[in-house]
Parts: C-alpha cells; sequence; structure tokens
C-alpha cells in the first residue's frame, strides 16, 4: 500500500491549498485569541482593563481580515474532496534502534518478544477551545509534550538483581518488568522477585557507569549479553550488614546522561513551572531523583559538590515503602501495575486523541521524530462530509511507531452530532511490521486507535460507533492479509485497540457501552467485568479545577497524590451520577471508586498466530503530562511468547 507523504496528490493543488489557507489563518488566529481572552484559566490573572482595551483592536483587526478570509475559503472548501486523509512522515533512523534494524532482532523464536503500546489524548485544541479545560498556550504545549514523551520513552533501562532474600523494594520511578540474570552473569544469584528498573545512569557493583562511559569504553566484564537491551544498565543490589547502602563512586561532573534526541533544549510553558528535582522531562541531570537518591558526602558528613568525591547511595525509607505500594502485584492478577511519573522505557507505538490544532500537530510531530522514526498525523477530513455536515477540524488522532508502517485506513464516525459533529471523529488503523521468520515470513501487529463521541448523554451514538469500530477492524484486518490457511505469509503477533473511549467502567449512565461485544473480542486489563473495575486501576480523566495545583503540578507531586485515596478523590473527575459536580474538589464525603477511567488500551487474545500466546506484562498510569493536558496517559506492555514448537 502507497502511504501519503503531502495532503494532495500534486503540487498545484498543494500550493493553492497553501494560498488559500493564508488568506484565512489572519481572521481565524484573531477569533481565536479574541475569545481567548475572555476565558483565563485558573493560573492566570484576569486583567479586565486589558480585556476591553485589546477588544475594539481585534474586533476591528476581524472585521478588516473578513474579505481576505471570505475569498480563501471559496477555494479552501472544495479543495477538501482532494484531499488525503493523513500525513505519513518516516525520519529514516539508520542508527541500531531504526525500524528496519528493530525487525532483525525477533525471529518468532526464542522466549519472546515485549511490545509497549500508549495512549494519551493531549487536548491541543484552539486556544480558545483549550481554555474550556483550564489549558492554554496550544502552541506550547505540544513542544512540551513532544519532549515530555519522547524524553520519557528514550531513556536508557537500568536492570536491578536484588540478591537479598527479604528485600525486594526499591523506588520506581517508571515501567518495570521482571527479568533474571543472563547465563554468563556469573556474579549475580537468581533471585525470585528480581526486577528490572529504569534511571539515568548505570550502577554496576561498587561503581557507578554512565551510558556515555558505556559506549566509549565497551561493556564491562561479567554483563548481561541481551540484544534486546543494548542500553540496558545494570545494579546488583547485595544484603549488606545493617542495611547498609553500597558505596560508589560518582563520575565527573558533567558526564551525566542526556536522554531524548541531540539534547533539544526544554519548552516552558505558563501550565508547568519546572523546579529543582522535577522529573517531567529528562533533560536535566536532577531527573531520576525519584528512584535512586544520590548525594555526595564529604569526610564531615556534609554534601560535596566535587567531581571525583566518593559518595554513597543513599536511599529514603519513605521513598521506599510507597514505591513497594506504587508497584504491587495483586494475588490473582498475573502483571504489574503502576502509576509512573514516567512514560515506559522503549516504548513502541503511541496514539494521542486531541491533535486538533494543525500548527500543534507539526510542532509535536517534529519532537517525536527524536524517538518514533515513523509518524502520521493530521488525520480526517475537513469541509463538506456528507449530505449536511460540515467539518471544522480533523480527527485528533496521531499515531507514531518505531516499527515500520504497512498500511493504514482512516473512517469518519458519520453520526456525530452537537459540536462534536463539527470535528471528523473516527478510526485510525494501522498494520505494523514488527519481524520476519526464518522462513521469511513477515511477523505484524495490528494497532486501531480512535475517538468517540464526547457528550455524556449520548450512550447510543457511542453504542453505534463502537458497533462501526468492529466491523471495520474486520474489513481492515481482511482487507491487508495477504495470508491464507494453506500458505501463511504472515503472522499476526498481536491486535490493539486504544483511545478515548468516553465512557467508564463504573458510571450507572454508561450501562450500555459497559455491555457492549466490543468486550467479549478484546480483553480490557483493568477490567473485572460490566461495571466493575479492578480494585488497582484508577480514573484517567482529571478534574479540570485543579490541573494548576501546586500539589500536583509537577509529574512527581501528581504520582504521589495519586497514590492515595484522598488525592484520587481530590484530583480525579468521578462520575456525575454519584455527585452533583464534574469535580470532587473540598468534598468530605467518600466516594466510591477511583474516578472516571475513559481512556483504554484492549488487546485481542483471538485472531493471532496459532502457535503464539499474547499475555499483558504491565500497565501503567502516566503522570509525565501534568500540566499540559487534563487526561492521563496509559500505557500497557505486552509480552507475546511463541509456542514449544516455534521455540
Amino acid at each position: 500500500m502507497v502511504l501519503y507523504t503531502t495532503p494532495f496528490p500534486n503540487s498545484c493543488l498543494s500550493a493553492l491549498h497553501a494560498v488559500s489557507w493564508a488568506l484565512i489563518f489572519p481572521c481565524y488566529w484573531l477569533t481565536d485569541q479574541l475569545v481567548a481572552s475572555f476565558k483565563p484559566t485558573t493560573i492566570e490573572k484576569r486583567q479586565l482593563f486589558c480585556t476591553i482595551l485589546s477588544t475594539p483592536i481585534y474586533l476591528a483587526l476581524i472585521v478588516a481580515a473578513l474579505p481576505f478570509a471570505f475569498l480563501g475559503f471559496l477555494f479552501w472548501s472544495p479543495l477538501q474532496s482532494a484531499r488525503r486523509p493523513y500525513i505519513y512522515s518516516r525520519l529514516e533512523d539508520k542508527s541500531s534502534a531504526g525500524g528496519t534494524a528493530l525487525l532483525r532482532e525477533w525471529k518468532g523464536t526464542g522466549v519472546g518478544k515485549s511490545f509497549c503500546f500508549a495512549t494519551a489524548n493531549v487536548c491541543l485544541l484552539p486556544d480558545s477551545i483549550a481554555r474550556c479545560n483550564n489549558l492554554s498556550n496550544t502552541q506550547a504545549r505540544a513542544k512540551e509534550i513532544g519532549q515530555r514523551i519522547r524524553n520519557g520513552a528514550a531513556r536508557p533501562q537500568i536492570k536491578i538483581y536484588i540478591d537479598s532474600p527479604t528485600n525486594t523494594s526499591i523506588s520506581a520511578a517508571s515501567f518495570s518488568s521482571l527479568v533474571s540474570p543472563q547465563g554468563n552473569d556469573s556474579g549475580a544469584r537468581t533471585v525470585p522477585g528480581s526486577i528490572k528498573r529504569t534511571a539515568s545512569v548505570e550502577y554496576k557493583g561498587d561503581c557507578v557507569r554512565h551510558p556515555s562511559e558505556e559506549a566509549a569504553n565497551g561493556p564491562a566484564s561479567g554483563d548481561p549479553a541481551d540484544g534486546n537491551l543494548e542500553d540496558a544498565c545494570i545494579v546488583r543490589i547485595g544484603g549488606d550488614e545493617g542495611g547498609r547502602p553500597p558505596e560508589a563512586e560518582d563520575p565527573a561532573a558533567g558526564n551525566q546522561a542526556r536522554n531524548g534526541a541531540g539534547g533539544t533544549p526544554r519548552g516552558q510553558t505558563p501550565n508547568h513551572n519546572q523546579r529543582d528535582g522535577d522529573s517531567g522531562s529528562l533533560g536535566s541531570p536532577s531527573a531520576s531523583r525519584e528512584s535512586l537518591v544520590k548525594a555526595r558526602a564529604g569526610p564531615d558528613g556534609s554534601s560535596s559538590g566535587e567531581p571525583g568525591t566518593n559518595s554513597k547511595l543513599l536511599y529514603k525509607t519513605s521513598v521506599v515503602k510507597k514505591a513497594a505500594a506504587r508497584r504491587r502485584r495483586h494475588p490473582d492478577e498475573a502483571f504489574d501495575h503502576e502509576v509512573s511519573a514516567f512514560f515506559p522505557a522503549n516504548l513502541d507505538f503511541l496514539c494521542l486523541q486531541e491533535v486538533f490544532d494543525k500548527r500543534a500537530a507539526a510542532k509535536l510531530k517534529e519532537q517525536l521524530h527524536g524517538y518514533f522514526e515513523y509518524v502520521l498525523y493530521d488525520v480526517g477530513v475537513y469541509g463538506c462530509y456528507g449530505c449536511c455536515n460540515f467539518k471544522c477540524l480533523n480527527s485528533g488522532l496521531l499515531f507514531a511507531s518505531r516499527y515500520p508502517v504497512m498500511d493504514v485506513a482512516y473512517h469518519c464516525y458519520p453520526n456525530g452530532c452537537s459540536f462534536d459533529a463539527l470535528a471528523s471523529k473516527g478510526a485510525l488503523f494501522l498494520k505494523v511490521q514488527v519481524g520476519s521468520t526464518p522462513q521469511d515470513q513477515r511477523i505484524v501487529g495490528y494497532v486501531a486507535c480512535t475517538h468517540l463521541h464526547a457528550p455524556p448523554e449520548d450512550s447510543a451514538i457511542r453504542c453505534q460507533q463502537l458497533d462501526l469500530l468492529q466491523d471495520w477492524l474486520a474489513d481492515f484486518r481482511k482487507s491487508t492479509s495477504s495470508s491464507s490457511t494453506a500458505n501463511p505469509e504472515e503472522l499476526v503477533a498481536f491486535d490493539i485497540v486504544c483511545g478515548d473511549l468516553n465512557f467508564d467502567n463504573c458510571s450507572s449512565d454508561d450501562k450500555l457501552e459497559q455491555q457492549h461485544s466490543l468486550f467479549t473480542r478484546y480483553k480490557d486489563p483493568c477490567r473485572l467485568g460490566p461495571g466493575e473495575e479492578k480494585p488497582w486501576a484508577i480514573g484517567t480523566l482529571l478534574d479540570t479545577n485543579g490541573l494548576h495545583d501546586e500539589d500536583v503540578c509537577t509529574p512527581d507531586n501528581l504520582q504521589k497524590v495519586l497514590e492515595s485515596e484522598e488525592g484520587r478523590r481530590e484530583y480525579l473527575a468521578f462520575p456525575t451520577s454519584k455527585s452533583p459536580g464534574a469535580g470532587q474538589k473540598g468534598r468530605k464525603d467518600l466516594l466510591k471508586g477511583n474516578g472516571r477511567r475513559i481512556d483504554y488500551i484492549l488487546h485481542a487474545e483471538e485472531g493471532l498466530c496459532p502457535d503464539w500466546k499474547a499475555e499483558v506484562e504491565e500497565f501503567s498510569f502516566i503522570t509525565q503530562l501534568s500540566g499540559l493536558t487534563d487526561h492521563l496517559p496509559v500505557a500497557m506492555r505486552l509480552m507475546v511468547s511463541a509456542g514449544e514448537e516455534e521455540a
């Protein structure tokens, strides 16, 4: 299938569209700014005098720009019938982390392969509309969101082998998974409950090694050999007498590991004031404090900032105790779950919703290309759609992948109404290649990203959209499959559906959606059944009134708040049927449940390669976008393992 790299089939139409939009844009921008001036956020001081003074100026400029906008619209509107439904962007990466190189890592044999998925609603609307959700400065937020996602996903991993049979807790700032020492690592004992963590430096034995040193000097002897974890760092924690931390040699000042691509400086927005120790963006040396607190200790016990000084790894007891609560496994649960301050390391696929603003989408795409080689953005249709619908906004969907994209399809929901009808909300379907077998059979996966109808009273419309989603999923699988039962050219490793479904699994008003047949075909890791959540699952919709409170304005702060029931009652949105308002801030009475979880990642257990099994390994609620959106991103790591015949 040919993937569309430009919005129009030829340069003439593209040029005409650029001219028409240039005529429309001044009027659009001025109107957006005028409306935004009357809707301040909670962190902005409303200056009535400035608003009164600027309003006549805006109105005069809008009147002057209106004739040009009308002329541009006459050209722009009919051009939309020739517009393609998405733009595919590839920034070729020839490194070992590039998409082509990744295909050589897994041959469908051995112990299996894990794939990590994340989804988030980022609320990148025109500024005047975003302020209805207590958010502002869409362009700056887009850049910051891209940087945080990229830095969180691109940071190096650390594997921690815990030799103590009793102490199996350690502070975790991000995603982790169970690992066991490799065969050639004679220095480590196999310990039940060994865990893999992530951090910005490598701790090995009695020394601290940075990834930059590893690249310059090569791996140290005794390192576990793992081709899929080239950037993995090792930490061995022994059972020292008295519980004293191991000695560590501090590296020279300035030799801090820098994450992300090219060291792009972080953007600041009015919505987020970066503080010392804030782990929202990992460009600073203090980004990994939350997982391992490192201090330079002088002879007298005071801190010393001189390079080369011997130091100790100081573990804060309170942090360690909270980490045990942060990452836990229910007795009946087969996978780990956590509230994390970071996007998971080695994130493979990212699905975003509400990337409506085209300029913001371009900025976000540029940032994501620092980690993801393949990005699809500006997805949807504009102008007249159907007999009487006019679409002012696209679908808001964006997809990013480390693996090559093979096929793409987009469908717009035809039954939108009210203000939702102005956007071309729909579903984006993708087929990606993730490997190949020794017999040259392609190993592929399917990912669907969607955003359903928003008004809470329209359950019937959302159920119709779920019906359409299932039909489109089946059609896409059928139309893109090149395999037959007798001659399988492709092996399906996973089938994922994710996005903002705009209903939860605890509201009495959402019973129709909760019982939809989609949940029999696809499994929700956070759900026990219709109307019944797993006890560790929390809501993903934040109370917009508290987005910029000091208690939740940084990823670490929001993470700590969401670990407590009281904090969740304060800052998460709860079902409207259980409370008189959308937010619960200031309420003293106890509320049942953990908030509205409307962002989903579902996976299929059927329709995959018969000899393979796909199981959830980890699930995470992420706070790294605190202050930048009113949703919590969620992430899931799926382990695809071959059967005995393949092994």
